[in-house]
């Protein structure tokens, strides 16, 4: 895996960089799919498939309230597909549009969708794919490997998850920090407007609403049985599960990341597990990781190398 130099060594600069960075993308054709994953519930998958054979199967995870049109899937799906894999956007229940097609919301810790679109895949005769998470997207990936154990090889040749806030109650804490109170308002607001699309909830719904925690405890963890935001994050993150992962897995981690804390990564249950590899840089953001020289959107490269080693 090739060092990483940072662009920008403020972390602010690499988050948002990344967000605004312009990508490239590939011109193979989108197949999308609505996926039945339960009685009433239909997730959509976005394939894309290589000019030849596919040497292998990727699905990508995105983010809290991202979509597959995010720029950090943007680009590791045009550099997967340029290195020959199928790739796969897989869009959490509600996300990327599809509010209509779900009477549930999707919380981070969900894991069932995206393990009965994996079990399709394999009932469709594709190999078993690597599976790749961003953010609140990493969580839901690890927390799958771990939930499955040994029977994960079966649907899972391996995992990594990138920026991953494998504490939810952690990342939470985090994000309420006064110098992140412009993502906390990003991601409230665009809570606010994919749950308004519902038709599920009104204004009313949100009255006092104005921080991510105060979502989670008064719509997000009810909406689920789960009671309070901190039971919600207590039962639901992946360092409860890591320890019985059993597939190669990846996480790739800053040190300045300005929403998941970087050392969830060094908890004993991450570092006791010999099949998790763990990549921390000193710089990097959240997601961000632009770097100087001719391998400017290094993470792809890094997460396409480490799967050509398994």
């Amino acid at each position: 895996m090739i060092p990483f130099r940072p662009l920008f060594r403020n972390p602010h600069a690499q988050t948002i960089a990344s967000h605004f960075w312009r990508r490239p993308r590939s011109a193979e054709p989108i197949e999308r799919r609505l996926i039945e994953t339960e009685p009433g519930v239909r997730v959509l998958v976005e394939s894309q498939r290589p000019a030849g054979a596919a040497k292998g199967e990727i699905v990508l995870v995105h983010g809290l309230e991202g979509s597959g049109q995010a720029g950090y899937i943007e680009s590791i799906a045009a550099a997967a597909l340029g290195r020959g894999y199928a790739v796969h956007r897989f869009h959490m229940r509600s996300c990327g549009g599809t509010e209509r097609y779900s009477p549930t919301l999707y919380h981070g810790g969900m894991t069932g969708d995206l393990a009965a679109v994996l079990r399709l895949f394999r009932q469709e005769g594709r190999a078993p794919a690597f599976v790749v998470g961003f953010s609140l997207g990493g969580n839901v990936v690890m927390k799958l490997a771990g939930e499955l154990g040994d029977a994960a090889a079966e649907i899972v040749r391996g995992v990594c998850g990138v920026s991953a806030a494998l504490d939810l109650e952690a990342s939470a804490l985090r994000i309420a920090a006064r110098e992140n109170s412009f993502y906390e308002r990003r991601f409230v607001r665009k809570m606010r407007r994919r749950l308004m699309a519902t038709g599920r909830y009104s204004d009313a719904d949100f009255a006092g609403l104005d921080t991510l925690r105060a979502v989670d405890d008064g719509i997000t963890a009810p909406a689920f049985g789960m009671g309070t935001a901190v039971n919600y994050y207590r039962t639901q993150s992946a360092i409860a599960h890591v320890e019985r992962i059993r597939v190669p897995a990846l996480l790739i981690q800053a040190k300045d990341d300005t929403i998941v804390p970087w050392q969830i990564v060094e908890h004993a249950a991450v570092r006791a597990n010999p099949r998790i590899q763990v990549v921390v840089t000193d710089h990097g953001g959240h997601l961000g990781f632009i770097a100087r020289g001719k391998q400017r959107l290094w993470l792809d490269a890094a997460i396409l190398d480490w799967m050509g080693g398994q």
